[in-house]
């Protein structure tokens, strides 16, 4: 799976430049055949606009929200996209500058106010940004696009039309939620966010929405907290971008990155800063593994895990089997922050230079770590993993925790497989084969990768000077096979005639057999969705 292709030309510089939206949807030019049962709509969110005015964004998630369509309809493709009217998009648009703080960029207060108006601005209290750029999923009958505060923004899927702005905090207690939720085959929604627990101390909440109601009333005014997981520090809560969950149990880990509660609320406040700005990491914390029953919802207070510091952004899945729980992570290696690495000035440099950086920052591994169940009859130093087809291991230590050692499925230096996805459907939260990926060399998407998580076989399609996008599974209608179905990237090739496009790839060889192409660069999208038609 390495990748031994080399960017010279720096041409994955233009995904990360602004594009104006488009007017209306237009039509895309095929080569090869798509599948006749492929019909529906691919819905992507990522960054479209980089600057407001002369003001320029820092980091790639502080890019404004822009939604992006591929529709397959009766052998036809169209392209088209719009900016989410969030606050941030509407007022930085009105006022010609940035005006709610970013992941990484600040916003300062109006130049052109008096020196009393601009000194009372900080004191104003923190205003949280609805820059819904990550994601877009369903929540009953309805689509949301998110980031990872307190806000989603409701859309419409077929004019991508923003709806309406939601406050979570309204309806349960999380200060803000990741972008990767889980769903159940009825259509409900578990996600999980940081709360303020007992003591004024900081927790993790689980939350279930239900699905769609026969009423037609909102899911989300009827969603619950199921469970709350403690934090290990009290007032620094854990980064949480994603997080496992199997038919009976719910899997959080909580990483060394840590949130500064304290730096939060009083940098901000008073100084100005920005998200970036208030996390730290601490190689001595290590990274712990919960566990929580679903049903009945309770924290597994008893089981204690803990291993090696790593950052994590992306779970891959998670099962149980025989008394253990298998958990496949995209992991970075040690405790030092992924996001220091993703400013746009440091990705948007000569490839030299992109190399150069990548070499210091925290190195890539697909890990799988194994948890069991049972730990009160065992003795201390004894390896309680008797899976037969992993190397992976956990030792009870004395303190009453036990310590994971994973068995590692790929690693490559400076070769990534992220942004992960599976046959959700058929194995979300059960024993599987294959996963596909994303290929950042040196932190830049070059290749579309397939794993093979029992054998660790890989697969890779890879262009020169292409730049794709996370590979979304699409299963065919009926199919007995795992990876029967195809795979959809938006790619972008700049300098071509048609720079962007759709790519639809044989999930099984990773062969192409058919792309969309159209006359216009797409910038770099981060997660979505498949909307097949009804």
């Amino acid at each position: 799976m390495v990748s031994h292709v080399e960017h010279p030309a720096a041409g994955y510089r233009k995904i990360f430049e602004s594009v104006e939206e488009l007017n209306e949807p237009v039509p895309a030019e095929i080569k090869g055949v798509i599948p006749s049962w492929l019909g529906g709509s691919l819905l992507r969110m990522g960054p479209g606009l980089f600057e407001i005015g002369d003001e320029p964004f820092y980091h790639l998630f502080d890019g404004q929200a822009l939604i992006h369509k591929f529709d397959l309809k009766d052998g036809r493709v169209t392209y088209y996209r719009k900016f989410m009217r969030t606050d941030a998009y509407v007022r930085a648009m009105t006022e010609n500058r940035v005006v709610i703080t970013e992941f990484g960029t600040t916003a300062y207060p109006d130049p052109c106010k008096n020196i009393f108006s601009r000194f009372f601005t900080y004191f104003r209290g923190i205003e949280v940004t609805d820059n819904c750029s990550v994601n877009v999923y369903p929540i009953g009958e309805d689509f949301y696009a998110v980031t990872e505060t307190n806000y989603i923004t409701k859309v419409d899927p077929e004019s991508l039309e923003t709806l309406k702005k939601v406050d979570l905090c309204k309806y349960i207690s999380v200060n803000g939620v990741t972008a990767h939720p889980h769903c159940d085959a009825d259509g409900t929604v578990y996600n999980i966010g940081n709360c303020f627990g007992k003591n004024m101390s900081l927790a993790y909440n689980i939350i279930k929405i239900p699905p769609a109601q026969e009423d037609n009333s909102d899911p989300i005014e009827k969603s619950q907290i199921l469970v709350q997981l403690p934090s290990n520090e009290r007032l620094k809560p854990s980064y949480l971008h994603s997080f496992g969950m199997t038919e009976n149990y719910f899997v959080f880990v909580e990483q060394p990155v840590k949130i500064n509660l304290l730096k939060f609320l009083t940098s901000w406040s008073i100084q100005g800063a920005n998200y970036m700005d208030c996390f730290e990491s601490n190689d001595t914390v290590g990274t712990w593994f919960h566990l929580a029953r679903k049903d009945p919802a309770n924290y597994m207070s008893s089981h204690k895990f803990r291993t090696s510091a790593f950052n994590l952004f992306h779970h891959i899945n998670t099962y149980e089997e025989q008394g253990f729980i298998i958990v496949d992570l995209c992991t970075w290696k040690g405790h030092e922050f992924v996001y220091n690495y993703l400013y746009l000035a440091n990705i948007k440099q000569e490839w030299e230079e992109v190399k150069k950086a990548a070499m210091r920052a925290p190195q890539p591994e697909v890990r799988r770590y194994v948890l069991p169940l049972d730990i009160h009859r065992e003795e201390q130093g004894k390896n309680l993993v008797s899976l037969p087809y992993t190397t992976a291991t956990a030792v009870l230590l004395r303190d009453g925790t036990i310590w994971l050692e994973p068995e590692v499925l790929f690693s490559g230096p400076r070769q990534a497989f992220e942004f992960p996805q599976i046959n959700y459907a058929r194995c979300c939260g059960k024993k599987y084969s294959f996963a596909y990926g994303l290929g950042l060399n040196h932190f830049i998407p070059d290749r579309i990768v397939k794993l093979n998580v029992q054998t660790k076989q890989t697969w890779v399609w890879q262009e020169e000077e292409c730049y794709p996008s996370e590979p979304l599974f699409v299963p065919r209608p009926g199919a007995a096979e795992e990876d029967d179905g195809v795979l959809l990237s938006i790619v972008v090739k700049p300098g071509a005639d048609r720079p962007g496009r759709l790519l639809v790839l044989d999930a099984r060889e990773l062969k192409e057999l058919a792309r969309a192409e159209v006359n216009t660069i797409i910038p770099v999208t981060l997660h979505g969705t498949y909307k097949p038609r009804p």
